[in-house]
């Protein structure tokens, strides 16, 4: 699981840099607003890949998500690419759920020898 989320992790990293470049083009918003809130994000995603398989890291990596997709009232191609990433953090949540348990059982299988083995010695 944290191979999948960290990657995705890593891909909302850049995604949000480049909203922070589009975002400091509105008259509006102070480039000092704009890059506080995406460092801030920026940095989450980063620290989420080391925590993701911790306590509270898959759901503060959903209030990511959310955050991503609220920042389409800024971004409005945020909305969209909020939604996909979001879409990919389910994925590599589930995914990686699924894999992590393959995993432990062929870990356990390999463990314990077969009553064929123990014939042949």
């Amino acid at each position: 699981m944290r191979t999948l989320c960290s990657s995705t992790l890593i891909g909302e990293f850049f995604i949000i840099g480049f909203a922070g470049l589009v975002a400091m083009k509105d008259p509006d918003l102070s480039m000092s607003t704009v890059w506080t809130v995406c460092g801030v994000a920026m940095l989450l995603s980063v620290l989420l890949c080391a925590m993701v398989t911790r306590p509270g890291g898959v759901a503060l990596g959903w209030a990511l998500q959310i955050a991503l997709v609220a920042a389409g009232f800024v971004v409005p191609m945020m909305f969209v690419l909020g939604v996909l990433f979001g879409a990919l953090w389910w994925a590599s949540v589930h995914y990686g759920r699924k894999i992590d348990e393959a995993k432990a059982r062929f870990a356990e299988q390999a463990d314990t020898p077969s009553p064929d083995a123990a014939d042949a010695v």
